[in-house]
């Protein structure tokens, strides 16, 4: 009998394809076959129920011993021990599970290396802000920001208008407008992060602008806003 392409078999176990009407009447008749592609799902489980695992420790060395002894030694462990035989495993599943189990081991591994190695905590949100479109631009343009903890703006903006220059990120000072710190350009997408300069008072520079800016060399403003709002803590 024909058995399925080991690789369809692994395909099935992992859900990536359907099981065709072709491969059903073969599993329904072949036990070595339906053997293999069951193995195959076990592990698959174990892969996906292994990322969810906490505070496991290491793994033992005995484990790692078996997986080594499975791969030297072809016949199943069964018949060493004398048991009821079972299907015989093809050359090429004995890897494909050893190295399968040494990746849901290594998840177990990682996740205790991790009790004694903590992530940092991730960065919460000091403040938010809408932008919105001024003058003449579009009503349908829009915008906002957050300003984070780490000291990023995570920015998004859409529906700017074209521009032959760039398009500019400032913090200004609604006291005084003349007062403003240029954050950074907006890249050619409808999000960015940008760092802010270490020793700007948010709470003074709390207006956001979005500017139009010509490439001219000018640092300055160039007095065409698009997009502004007002950071709120």
């Amino acid at each position: 009998m024909q058995h399925l392409d080991p690789d369809r078999l692994v395909l099935l176990a992992l859900s990536e394809e359907p099981e065709g009407p072709g491969d059903a009447g073969h599993l329904a008749e072949c036990a070595v076959c339906r053997h293999e592609l069951d193995a195959l799902r076990t592990v698959a489980d174990l892969g996906a129920e292994g990322q969810d695992l906490h505070d496991l420790p290491a793994p033992p060395e005995r484990i790692w011993q078996r997986i080594e002894a499975d791969i030297t030694d072809p016949a199943p462990r069964s018949l060493r021990v004398a048991e009821r035989p079972r299907p015989s495993r093809p050359r090429w599943l004995t890897p494909v599970l050893a190295a399968a189990a040494a990746a849901v081991l290594a998840v177990a591994g990682t996740v205790a290396v991790d009790r004694f190695v903590r992530r940092p905590p991730a960065a919460t949100v000091l403040a938010r802000a809408t932008l919105a479109p001024l003058g003449a631009i579009p009503a349908s343009a829009e915008g906002s920001v957050r300003v984070l903890s780490d000291g990023e703006m995570r920015i998004e903006v859409r529906n700017l208008p074209l521009t032959t220059g760039f398009h500019e990120v400032w913090l200004i000072d609604p006291d005084d407008p003349t007062k403003m710190v240029a954050i950074g350009n907006l890249p050619d997408r409808p999000d960015a992060v940008l760092p802010v300069p270490s020793g700007v008072d948010m709470n003074r520079y709390r207006l956001v602008d979005v500017s139009d800016e010509p490439h001219d060399g000018d640092a300055a403003h160039s007095g065409r806003s698009l997009l502004r709002g007002t950071l709120t803590y």
